[in-house]
């Protein structure tokens, strides 16, 4: 009789113990399952019910802002008993766990003092079984359920079993509250990029004051809310790509992707796998899928600088897309629909190349819904301070030191023609940045870099300067009056009240590179 007792008993536990390893498998499938906090607890709690007969479950968790416990989920009991409950630290059976960190089984809930009831969730008449939840020494919550009547189990192997599911549920606490950390510094950073990328690429940090700058504005600003396909005509280095960005950013798709390609720098086989994307061995070297920068923009904008150089082949292909919004990778054969705004740019004269039929004219209508032209720098040259200043501020910080510009160099500047634009200019005080040991980029580092000196008009007239003006050094008087005199320095000597001799030496010593009109 007693062997079989004994069996029994070791059946018993056996039994026992094989549903606790079960229920404790199934309780980690679901905390590794889903990232969904509520929705994990929930399934553990079932989990519990459903492996162990422990009834009426509870997880309460300390609400970072207030540090008071509160109830995050109940399981096994009606929607009307869940509403939001929260405890103080040794407050109640479940407050004195939060507080002691230690464990608490009763046989009979109403047997205990501490036992509040304050949520009505559990029969007075049944046992309760409450443990610490703890990421590492503290102690972040309290996992509480009541053992089914019929359950014969000991209190002490509930307790023992539940504090080995409440370590499970405080690594998936750890694991949660570190994603929710990350997600709060992605979007804040995200935030942050956004504002960053809105204010450098807002209408307010456009360099221009002038007439023809002051009306591109104008056209920007209302073309940007639109989904309007817009061609940006300019010479190089006018600021196209700038102005796309300002387009893009400040428009409803500022959330979507800025694409670019610049389609000068590609072969027309790689510039369609570049826009198109392309299949799985679709060519060699195609060893996966690749989506297209048309995919890669969907809901934002694409952004295709030098448009006019792409061939008529390929003019067609393009053509599609911005007909029906739709494409093929290279090698496949599936159609592929697009949401994307396309602005184009092209120094080119493409009515010009439509005369010649080197430009689709079908491609050109398409592409030419909103023409923006942007004017030469020579074209507004009450910019130049301006945007001289605000590169050489670039320049002060990709340099590391403090730099700035003397009016002397800046009339240097402004009497420059600038047949390469801002990209020119830019260049150019990077040049003389780099010949200038101080801090100060002042007229003999511009002349260094090779730009000609002239004080006279944009147009080619000649600007009649007035030659007792204080700001103006020796050596600009010299030359304005030499331009003036149109070069005949006998008549520039007259204008300065010299004689031949001594403006032959002022240029000589001044280091004035004489013009021959």
């Amino acid at each position: 009789m007693v062997e079989e007792r004994i069996e029994r008993r070791s059946g018993h536990e056996l039994d026992l113990l094989r549903s606790e390893l079960e229920t404790l498998y199934q309780v980690s499938k679901v905390l590794s399952r889903s990232l969904n906090f509520k929705e994990t607890l929930d399934g553990v709690l079932h989990a519990l019910h459903e492996g162990v007969a422990l009834e009426r479950g509870m997880v309460s968790l300390i609400d970072a802002a207030s540090g008071e416990l509160q109830v995050s989920l109940v399981y096994g009991v009606s929607d009307a008993v869940t509403e939001e409950v929260s405890y103080q630290p040794g407050e109640g059976v479940v407050g004195t766990i939060l507080k002691t960190g230690n464990s608490i089984v009763v046989a009979c809930i109403m047997d205990e003092p501490r036992f509040l009831s304050r949520m009505g969730i559990y029969n007075p008449q049944g046992a309760f079984v409450g443990v610490p939840i703890r990421i590492g020494q503290k102690v972040v919550g309290v996992l509480a359920a009541q053992p089914a009547p019929s359950i014969t189990k000991q209190l002490s192997e509930y307790q023992r079993f539940l504090e080995m599911v409440a370590n499970l549920i405080g690594q998936s606490v750890r694991l949660s509250q570190e994603v929710a950390q990350e997600k709060n510094e992605i979007a804040e950073e995200r935030d942050v990029l956004r504002r960053t990328v809105r204010g450098q690429y807002g209408f307010d940090n456009i360099i221009g004051h002038t007439q023809p700058m002051r009306r591109i504005f104008e056209q920007v600003r209302l073309v940007a809310k639109w989904n309007t396909t817009v061609l940006i005509r300019g010479e190089t280095g006018t600021g196209k790509e700038l102005i796309a960005n300002a387009i893009h950013y400040n428009s409803p798709r500022a959330r979507g992707s800025f694409v670019k390609l610049n389609c000068a720098a590609l072969p027309e086989t790689l510039l369609e796998s570049e826009l198109f994307g392309h299949e799985k061995g679709a060519f060699t070297g195609a060893v996966a899928q690749r989506k297209g920068r048309f995919e890669q923009a969907e809901g934002g904008t694409v952004f295709l600088d030098e448009i006019g150089e792409i061939s008529p082949s390929f003019q067609a292909k393009l053509l599609r897309v911005l007909q029906e919004g739709e494409l093929e990778r290279v090698g496949g054969t599936k159609t592929i629909k697009v949401d994307v705004r396309v602005v184009a740019a092209t120094h080119r004269d493409l009515e010009a190349e439509v005369e010649k039929g080197r430009f689709r004219e079908d491609l050109y209508y398409r592409l030419n819904v909103m023409p923006l032209y942007l004017p030469p720098l020579r074209d507004r040259m009450e910019d130049i301070p301006e945007i001289a200043r605000f590169l050489v501020e670039k320049i002060s910080t990709q340099q590391g030191r403090q730099l700035n510009l003397t009016d002397a160099a800046l009339r240097v500047l402004m009497h420059h023609d600038w047949p390469g634009n801002v990209r020119e200019l830019e260049n150019c005080l990077e040049r003389a940045s780099v010949m200038t040991e101080g801090d100060t980029i002042d007229r003999d580092a511009i002349l260094l870099t090779g730009i000609d000196e002239k004080i006279s008009a944009s147009r080619g007239a000649i600007q009649e300067l007035d030659l007792d003006d204080p700001n103006l050094d020796e050596r600009e008087k010299v030359i304005a009056a030499l331009e003036q005199a149109g070069w005949v320095q006998a008549k520039a000597a007259r204008l300065l009240d010299m004689t031949p001799r001594q403006i032959a030496y002022r240029i000589q010593t001044l280091n004035i590179k004489v013009r021959q009109i």
